[in-house]
């Protein structure tokens, strides 16, 4: 399963009391490829920052970059498939570049990506990732 996680999912799965932390236990387990692209990361860092510190977001990054199963897009074309929120493009250029089964994020930004047939974007909510893990067992 190749995925993208928008910047807030990848967040609140690192607390170990979150109740989300399947997310980084299946990935650090290999349970999924994570695809990433120059732009995520210095977002991931960028907020990883401000909610925890720079040595944190520094090594969050880095330790992304050593698992098997991360994925560095490059990304040569930007769609623009989201206007409400330009930012969230990056997500969407690396899912399409990486041919990601979802992106997984709660933002209602992503919603427009169901009007676009052409380069069909599957988007798929934290909750409905923690189903998809479950039926696979990939967690209990």
């Amino acid at each position: 399963m190749r995925i993208v996680l928008d910047t807030n999912t990848l967040l609140i799965s690192i607390p170990g009391k979150s109740d989300y932390r399947f997310i980084f236990y299946s990935l650090l387990s290999e349970k999924f490829s994570l695809l990433v692209c120059n732009e995520i990361l210095f977002e991931y860092e960028e907020i990883i920052s401000e909610k925890a510190n720079q040595t944190v977001a520094i090594n969050i990054v880095e330790m992304l970059l050593t698992l098997k199963n991360v994925e560095k897009m490059e990304i040569y074309f930007k769609w623009n498939l989201i206007r409400a929120d330009g930012d969230d493009n990056k997500f969407v250029d690396c899912a399409i570049a990486g041919n990601a089964d979802f992106i997984v994020t709660n933002d209602k930004h992503f919603k427009e990506l169901k009007k676009i047939d052409f380069s069909k974007v599957h988007v798929i909510t934290i909750q409905k990732f923690l189903q998809i893990l479950q039926q696979n067992k990939f967690i209990e």
